[in-house]
């Protein structure tokens, strides 16, 4: 989501016949999806986003029947909902919780810094993505865009949370999905291969893109378009084999890539990440979906063994955010 030149206005809507009151409303990201704002509840002084959104008949949206399915820390918190009608369209107008930063916003301030990010704060924000995604996928629920922009993150408590379910959906064996669905950077092979049938594994590839970013600084695969997307990934990771194309997409027409042989993940990362960090990603982002870790999985590696050590802190002796209460 990209950030808008501020308006302020004064915004009074209603659902259900109650009245709900907001102040000093605030466009704080504008897209395709429709537009947040940040609003400030007057009877509580407590600042919420709003999440505004055409309600198109031709699609549909699961957004608000997801939201509703959820509750759990690292998920931001749906306060409630209302419609609103301007002119001949229906609006949903999602009322959250309101967190200001972003995992993007904090990777780009240590980026402008020139600091790598602090590895217990590398540990601790991973950590919390994949403890979301568990929960979500236990449900059967694929975000199915996981990326820096849509996980909050609150810098004094070091708490992470996923947002925008707009994409997400309720997967279903033997059901067809759409493949062209997860910004491009942290599209998995699969969808790029134009899978309809996949796995909540999509996500465990889109959140192993937003580890390396920590690292890194910027995105692993910088594609410029779908075709160059899957040629970026296959100058690190080589060129699929026919097998692991038949396990991404049984369907796939076939006919030859480009060989790449790719590169060793040791070599890649050099001194830029841990031996634990690598073996990690090297599990996470990998071509076939039935080999990737699941999240609970991934919550068990020993990269994360550090959060579990009796006195481990944050940066500043700040104490870790809640990471294995239930």
């Amino acid at each position: 989501m990209d950030k808008t030149n501020s308006s302020r206005e004064k915004k009074k809507s209603s659902r259900l016949g109650a009245d709900l009151n907001f102040t000093q409303t605030k466009v704080v990201a504008k897209g395709s999806f429709g537009v947040v704002f940040k609003a400030i509840i007057p009877e509580t002084g407590e600042k919420v986003g709003i999440k505004k959104v055409l309600q198109d008949p031709r699609y549909k949206n699961r957004e608000l029947q997801i939201l509703r399915l959820l509750k759990h820390q690292n998920i931001v918190h749906l306060n409630t909902f209302f419609y609103t009608k301007e002119k001949e369209d229906v609006y949903l107008n999602l009322v959250m919780e309101y967190i200001p930063q972003t995992i993007h916003h904090c990777l780009k301030r240590h980026m402008s810094e020139s600091k790598s990010v602090p590895p217990m704060i590398t540990k601790a924000y991973v950590y919390q993505i994949f403890r979301a995604l568990q929960y979500v996928h236990s449900l059967g629920v694929c975000h199915r865009d996981i990326k820096p922009h849509n996980l909050l993150v609150n810098s004094q408590t070091h708490v992470c949370k996923i947002c925008d379910f707009g994409s997400a959906k309720i997967l279903e064996k033997g059901q067809r999905n759409v493949a062209y669905i997860c910004s491009r950077y942290y599209r998995a092979p699969e969808l790029i291969l134009d899978a309809k049938e996949y796995t909540t594994a999509i996500d465990v590839w889109s959140a192993g893109c937003v580890m390396a970013e920590f690292f890194l600084g910027e995105p692993i695969f910088l594609g410029r378009s779908k075709a160059d997307q899957l040629t970026e990934i296959m100058k690190i990771l080589g060129t699929p084999s026919a097998s692991d194309i038949l396990v991404m997409n049984p369907n796939h027409p076939g006919g030859a890539l480009p060989p790449h042989k790719g590169r060793p993940w040791a070599r890649f990362w050099g001194k830029r990440a841990s031996k634990d960090a690598i073996a990690l990603m090297s599990q996470l982002l990998c071509y076939r979906p039935t080999v990737r870790l699941t999240a609970t999985q991934t919550m068990q590696h020993p990269f994360f063994d550090d959060l579990r050590k009796p006195g481990a802190t944050m940066p500043g002796g700040k104490p870790l955010p809640p990471l294995f209460d239930k």
